[in-house]
């Protein structure tokens, strides 16, 4: 592996938090299962209309961590309050600000939509009187309302797993948990559900576990990740993928000789050429506009195609981290 993407995690700290009072407030969290350690003295907050790509590598801990967020696992050690309430020692009311949709959408496929959708209200606790509106919002949110009459069953994968995001938007929670919500689907039905855990960042904040790392980019505004039952990484997204001023790439029309190569990497501050494929050329300079004009003007008798900053990926990012961490948490 080069040494670019160890750079890059080096140079990415620790988290800022939001200023906004946070929905949820995780402490310290740890859970053991017998002598192994799975998750280790996590520590994280979340405000509303944040939406949080919760990412790692299988057995790094995401789905014990989010099983202890949605109040269906005890932790060890460590405290979890839900819009300032104690999940642990006041778990109805908590529970009651929590959507969560697990990996595996708790469906019984065998009903209508809006019978498991009126069942999953009462199990809510709302009102009778309140529950038939509710199902109405829910099925509207997620795209529902022409299918309310037919069994889950027969429904295809992309409206099952939107009946599964409106059983957890049923009660109007503050905290919207999904584990995996978008496997398995085709890519128009990636792009609705997208649009819809997107659409879900003005009322809620939304904890979004998945490995497609595209997906975190298109709808998220944070990365939080964990590996070895560690936080690695709390950072804003746009801090990750920010682009560097100092580095550009060019793509020509045609091929850059060896001559023309040593006259761009002789010019006043450049600092480096690295030829690309497809005639491309990777360029690190001081940063100054002069320095640019520069290039561009030496590089303009080969037809410049594509100009463009050097942008930091969180693929990049994610292998350099997990690959790099030999941290075990068994001192937890």
């Amino acid at each position: 592996m080069s040494d670019e993407p160890c750079a890059l995690a080096a140079a990415i700290s620790e988290a800022t938090c939001p200023d906004d009072p946070p929905l949820l407030q995780v402490n310290t969290l740890s859970r053991r299962f017998g002598d192994i350690v799975a998750v280790c003295d996590v520590s994280f907050s979340i405000a509303r209309g944040e939406i949080v790509g919760f990412l790692g590598p299988n057995g790094a801990g995401k789905s014990t961590t989010m099983q202890m967020l949605a109040g269906t696992l005890a932790p060890s050690t460590g405290s979890i309050y839900i819009d300032g309430i104690d999940l642990l020692e006041n778990p109805l009311a908590a529970k009651a600000k929590i959507g969560y949709l697990p990996e595996h959408p708790p469906l019984y496929r065998e009903q209508y939509v809006d019978e498991l959708l009126m069942f999953c209200a009462a199990l809510r606790g709302l009102p009778r009187g309140q529950r038939k509106a509710a199902v109405a919002r829910a099925k509207f949110r997620t795209g529902l309302n022409d299918v309310g009459k037919r069994v889950i069953g027969n429904l295809s994968k992309g409206y099952q797993q939107r009946v599964g995001i409106a059983q957890a938007l049923v009660h109007d929670p503050a905290i919207v948990i999904l584990d995996e919500p978008t496997s398995s689907l085709d890519p128009n039905q990636l792009r609705d559900i997208r649009a819809l855990i997107a659409g879900l960042r003005a009322q809620h904040c939304v904890i979004l576990s998945t490995h497609i790392l595209a997906e975190v980019q298109t709808v998220c505004d944070r990365v939080l990740m964990l590996n070895h039952g560690r936080i690695l990484l709390d950072r804003p997204l746009a801090d990750i993928t920010r682009s560097d001023q100092n580095i550009h790439n060019i793509f020509l029309r045609d091929p850059c000789s060896p001559q023309q190569l040593r006259q761009l990497g002789d010019l006043r501050g450049v600092h480096e050429v690295v030829m690309l494929k497809e005639h491309g050329l990777r360029i690190e300079h001081d940063g100054e506009d002069t320095t640019l004009d520069a290039i561009v003007a030496s590089c303009s008798s080969l037809g410049i195609r594509e100009l463009s900053k050097q942008q930091h990926s969180l693929e990049e990012l994610f292998i350099a981290l997990t690959l790099s961490d030999t941290a075990e948490a068994d001192s937890c």
